[in-house]
C-alpha cells in the first residue's frame, strides 16, 4: 500500500476538525462562549482538552527522542512525573479553587485573575504582553516537531507540512473558539489514545525489539553507553525535565485555562482520575517509546553540521526498514501526532490572542470598544498569531526540546507563584506577585543569555544548551521572592503590601 492511504487518513482528520468548526461557530456567538464556553464542561471533554493540550509533537518528538536517547528507561519517569505532579496533582490543587474563583468574579483569563487578586491594572498589561511574547517559540516548537516527522515519512518539505498544521488549528479554533477546541480536544485525545495503544504494542513485540529479549538488549546497550546507572549531572538533567514539564505546567495559562469553563465540583473529582490515566498513558508511552531507540541505532542521526538531531530520532525508528510499520498505522501514527500537535497550538492560540484583545486593547487602549468587536478582533488576532508562529518555525531557531523549554521557563516562572500564592495564601500581595513575575522572567532569560551568548560568539549558531535546567531555577526563585517580598511589604505595611479578602470570600466559606 503506498502513501495514498496516509494522506486519506489526514483528509479525513482534516474533514474532522472542519466539521468540528462549523457545528460549533454559532454557539461562539460572544466573547465570553469564544473564551470559556460558557462553563459547563464536563469531566471527560475537558480532561481529554487538558491531556491534549498538554502533549504535543514537543512531548512526542522532541522529548521523547532526546530524553529516549539520553537517559533510556529512566526517561519513563518523565511521563510518571507528568501524570501524577502534572496532572494528578495540579487537577487536585489547582482545579476547584480556579473553577470556583474565576466563575464567581467572571475571570475569562490568567491576566484577569492577576487584576482581580493583586487590584492592578499594571500587571494585567505586563502578564499579557509576557502570554503574547513567549507563546510564540512555543506555538513555533509545535510546528517544528510535526514538521520533522511529516518531511521524513512523506518527503513532503517541512514548509508544507507545518503548514496543514496552521490550516488544521486555525480552521477550527477561529470557527468556533473554545468549544471547538474542547469538542476537537475530545476527538483528538480518544485518536491519541488508540494511537498511542497500538503503537506500543507494535513496537514492543515487533522487530526490532522483539519483546523481552529486545527489551534485555537495550538494557545492556545502557550500561555500555554509561546510562543504566545515571551520574550526577545525568540525574540532575532528568529532575529538571520531570520538574520543569510537570510543574511548570501549573502556571502555563493555557493549561488552567481548561479549569475556567469546567461545570462543577464533581466534574473536577471525575477529571482529575481520568486527567491521570491519560497523562500516564500518552506521556508514559511516548518516553517508552523513545527508550527503545537503542535497538533501532548505534548512534542517533546526525545535522548536516555532523551533531546529533535528537529531534529525528523518534522520527528515523517509524520509519525504520526493520519495523515495518504498516502504512495505515503510520497514517495514523501522524494523525496521533498531528491532533497532539493542533490540540496544543489551538490552546496556546486562543489563550494568547483573548489576552490581547480582552486584556491589552479592550481592557486598556479601547475600553468601549463593543464585545462584539471584541470577539471580531479575537478572532482576527488567532488568526494571526497562528500565522506569526508559523513564520518562526519555518526559521528553525533551535531544537525543538530548548525552544519549548525556554517558553515553558519563561511564562512558568513568571506566572507560577503569583497564581498559585493567590488561590491559597491571604498574605501574598501585590508586592509578592510583582517581585515573583519579574524575578522570575528575568531569571529565565538572563541565565539562558548566559549560556547562550558565548556559544553564539564561538560558533554563530543561538543554543539553550540549559534551558530545562534554567527554567526550573526560574520558578524555584519566582516563588522565593513572591514571599520573600510578600512579607516585606505586610512587616513595612507599603501599599502594596495589602491584602484582598474579598478575593477568598466563597472560597473560605466553602471550606
Amino acid at each position: 500500500m503506498g502513501n495514498w492511504i496516509i494522506y486519506v487518513v489526514i483528509a479525513l482528520y482534516a474533514v474532522l476538525m472542519l466539521a468540528t468548526g462549523l457545528v460549533t461557530a454559532k454557539k461562539a456567538d460572544s466573547i465570553e462562549n469564544f473564551t470559556v464556553g460558557g462553563r459547563n464542561a464536563g469531566a471527560w471533554i475537558t480532561a481529554l482538552s487538558y491531556g491534549a493540550t498538554y502533549f504535543s509533537a514537543v512531548v512526542m518528538i522532541g522529548y521523547a527522542g532526546n530524553s529516549g536517547w539520553n537517559f533510556g528507561f529512566w526517561a519513563v519517569l518523565i511521563g510518571l512525573g507528568n501524570a501524577l505532579i502534572g496532572s494528578m496533582l495540579a487537577w487536585f490543587i489547582l482545579a476547584r479553587r480556579t473553577r470556583e474563583v474565576t466563575q464567581r468574579l467572571k475571570i475569562s483569563s490568567m491576566p484577569q485573575l492577576f487584576e482581580k487578586r493583586y487590584q492592578s491594572k499594571n500587571m494585567k498589561i505586563f502578564s499579557a504582553l509576557i502570554i503574547f511574547v513567549f507563546m510564540i517559540p512555543y506555538s513555533a516548537s509545535v510546528y517544528t516537531g510535526l514538521g520533522y516527522l511529516c518531511e521524513q515519512v512523506l518527503h513532503i518539505p517541512y514548509e508544507v507540512c507545518t503548514a496543514i498544521i496552521a490550516i488544521a488549528a486555525a480552521i477550527s479554533l477561529v470557527l468556533g473558539g473554545y468549544l471547538a477546541t474542547l469538542k476537537a480536544d475530545f476527538v483528538q485525545g480518544l485518536i491519541m489514545i488508540v494511537g498511542v495503544i497500538i503503537l506500543l504494542v507494535y513496537m514492543t513485540f515487533h522487530a526490532p525489539v522483539n519483546g523481552v529479549e529486545g527489551l534485555t538488549e537495550i538494557w545492556n546497550k545502557m550500561k555500555d553507553s554509561g546510562i543504566a546507572y545515571l551520574d550526577g549531572t545525568q540525574t540532575k538533567n532528568l529532575i529538571a525535565l520531570i520538574l520543569l514539564t510537570s510543574i511548570g505546567t501549573w502556571g502555563l495559562p493555557q493549561m488552567i485555562h481548561k479549569f475556567y469553563g469546567i461545570k462543577d465540583d464533581g466534574e473536577v473529582k471525575r477529571g482529575t482520575i481520568i486527567s491521570t490515566f491519560f497523562a500516564l498513558l500518552i506521556s508514559g508511552g511516548a518516553y517508552y517509546i523513545g527508550s527503545l531507540s537503542r535497538a533501532f541505532m548505534d548512534s542517533p542521526p546526525l545535522t548536516a553540521s555532523g551533531a546529533p538531531d535528537f529531534d529525528a530520532v523518534v522520527p528515523t525508528m517509524l520509519i525504520d526498514s526493520t519495523l515495518q510499520l504498516p502504512t495505515l498505522l503510520l497514517g495514523i501514527v501522524l494523525v496521533l501526532i498531528l491532533s497532539a500537535s493542533v490540540s496544543t497550538l489551538s490552546g496556546l492560540t486562543l489563550t494568547s490572542a483573548s489576552s490581547v484583545s480582552m486584556d491589552l486593547i479592550h481592557g486598556t487602549l479601547a475600553p468601549n470598544m463593543s464585545k462584539k468587536n471584541t470577539l471580531l478582533l479575537t478572532r482576527i488576532l488567532c488568526f494571526a498569531f497562528i500565522v506569526f508562529s508559523y513564520v518562526v518555525a519555518v526559521f528553525k531557531i533551535d531544537a525543538i526540546i530548548n525552544l519549548m523549554s525556554f517558553s515553558w521557563g519563561a511564562i512558568a516562572g513568571s506566572f507560577l507563584a503569583p497564581y498559585l500564592l493567590s488561590l491559597y495564601w491571604k498574605g501574598m500581595n501585590r508586592a509578592g506577585a510583582w517581585a515573583g513575575m519579574a524575578g522570575g522572567l528575568i531569571l529565565c532569560i538572563g541565565l539562558n543569555l548566559i549560556d547562550a551568548i558565548p556559544i553564539l560568539m564561538d560558533t554563530g549558531i543561538f543554543k539553550l544548551p540549559n534551558a530545562p535546567i534554567n527554567g526550573v531555577i526560574a520558578m524555584a526563585g519566582s516563588m522565593v521572592l513572591s514571599v520573600v517580598f510578600s512579607l516585606v511589604a505586610r512587616s513595612f505595611q507599603w501599599k502594596s503590601g495589602a491584602k484582598n479578602d474579598a478575593f477568598y470570600q466563597k472560597t473560605a466559606d466553602s471550606q
